[in-house]
């Protein structure tokens, strides 16, 4: 996949699980902007402007992004973060972005500093469960890493349905929602989950949309 393609993703499924009352977005790993001028215009015809700022770690997609974003600050987020305003932003959006991190749970932690009162964390999560995944595993003994995907070669943690879970619980955060996104429509997939008993529901899922408060304690 090309640069441009891997990082210009509009990801429109992801828009409606930032709050409505959200006027400050921080969109890390924000890639050309393509995300945050979407929903940008989307508020834009609601009459409900939003400010957007964006972590990015590549300089020439952060570079188009500022066509679209307030600001961008450029290199790696677990880096950048510490630029940033204390207590700026009513949301942060997190697409496909934890699994590329060695250790989640500190860059997720770090983000409670940057949080308003009463603030939230949007996170795509790419589910390792997925069935067709799965299917090629159990049954080519597939895996191979690719240039996307579950097995994108720049993966370094995967997550299941239930670990993301144990990702925020670790990280100061509680789960307000999680909902399957991007579902297979294999026909063996649902074969295999009617033969279960409905064991293999969250292997349909490519991702799971997160959306996480930060818990009592972590509060601003």
């Amino acid at each position: 996949m090309s640069a441009a393609g891997y990082h210009g993703h509009p990801r429109p499924q992801m828009r409606r699980y930032v709050p409505a009352a959200a006027r400050t977005l921080l969109d890390v790993g924000c890639g050309d902007g393509t995300f945050a001028a979407g929903l940008r215009a989307e508020r834009d015809r609601g009459g409900e402007p939003l400010e957007v700022w964006g972590l990015e770690l590549d300089p020439d997609a952060a570079a188009r992004a500022r066509e679209h974003l307030q600001r961008v600050l450029v290199g790696p987020a677990q880096t950048t973060v510490t630029s940033l305003p204390a207590a700026h932003f009513d949301c942060v959006v997190l697409n496909d972005v934890l699994e590329h991190m060695a250790w989640p749970e500190e860059f997720l932690r770090s983000l409670h500093r940057v949080l308003r009162p009463g603030a939230c964390l949007v996170a795509s999560i790419p589910n390792v469960r997925y069935f067709p995944h799965l299917w090629g595993l159990l049954a080519h003994g597939d895996w191979e890493y690719r240039d996307e995907g579950i097995l994108d070669r720049t993966h370094l943690r995967f997550f299941t349905r239930d670990s993301m879970r144990g990702l925020f619980a670790r990280s100061g955060y509680r789960l307000q929602r999680q909902e399957g996104i991007n579902p297979t429509g294999s026909w063996r997939y649902h074969a295999a989950n009617l033969l279960t008993l409905g064991r293999l529901a969250d292997t349909r899922y490519l991702q799971f949309a997160c959306v996480a408060e930060p818990s009592p304690e972590h509060r601003p």
